[in-house]
């Protein structure tokens, strides 16, 4: 595997895992196996994070548009992440590794919103990768959380309406306090955002591979990374202003 440069690496990543249905399709097997395949992928990804010192990594899981997926489907979603959940508390936690689950708290049943409280209160004070999990997430149902959030310190007369800027949005979105990610990958070449993360990743890179969810490995994060280093990034200013 092709050394990376550790001292210019993303402290954040974000990931679409996208492709599970194709990948599985190719190969012969159910929509089932392929999301099985995805879940197994996500820990083997998140591990390697941490071990080469990534800071933050945040996956779209389950969005709040894929409730529209027929019964089956959703199923099978639901019982492989009841199954990954216990999977993550035993080894997630021997890694260090600390997890959140961002999203709507509506709709989600109740013995997987359990599971997902002790998983997340058993992590808390692990100090390695931040593993954010987006379950049940939309963007802009993020964005208007944080409104109804701001609108109502505003009637509660904690806040002025001429004190709102830009930070006080970031401070009430689920990842605040978190950097914003510094690269967004979209495997399975979807060439979209889909409703994922839209106020964070608004000076992100982006790198959209075709390989599926499931066969994307250590060496193909490390090629994203890689592409992410070359990078000149400017935060809207021009070349000759932005520091290498």
């Amino acid at each position: 595997m092709e050394e990376i440069n550790k001292q210019n690496l993303p402290e954040h990543i974000a990931i679409i895992m996208d492709g599970n249905r194709r990948w599985a399709k190719q190969r012969g097997l159910t929509t089932k196996d392929g999301h099985k395949a995805g879940s197994k992928n996500l820990e083997t990804i998140a591990t390697f994070c941490n071990e080469i010192g990534i800071k933050y990594l945040t996956v779209y899981a389950f969005s709040t548009e894929n409730w529209k997926r027929s019964q089956e489907e959703v199923s099978a979603l639901m019982f492989i992440l009841k199954a990954n959940l216990d999977s993550m508390l035993r080894k997630m936690d021997l890694k260090n590794i600390k997890i959140r689950v961002i999203g709507e708290k509506e709709n989600i049943p109740k013995d997987i919103e359990k599971k997902i409280n002790k998983l997340v209160e058993k992590t808390k004070n692990n100090t390695g990768l931040v593993l954010n999990i987006a379950f049940n997430y939309g963007g802009r149902a993020e964005l208007v959380h944080a409104v109804k959030n701001i609108a109502q310190n505003v009637k509660n007369g904690k806040i002025d309406i001429k004190d709102i800027d830009e930070k006080m949005i970031s401070d009430n979105i689920y990842t605040a306090s978190q950097p914003d990610p510094d690269l967004m990958i979209r495997t399975s070449n979807e060439l979209r955002t889909s409703n994922f993360l839209p106020w964070q990743l608004t000076y992100s890179e982006f790198y959209f591979p075709e390989k599926h969810w499931p066969e994307f490995g250590k060496e193909d994060l490390i090629e994203a990374i890689k592409v992410y280093q070359k990078r000149n990034r400017r935060f809207g200013g021009r070349p000759d202003e932005v520091k290498k």
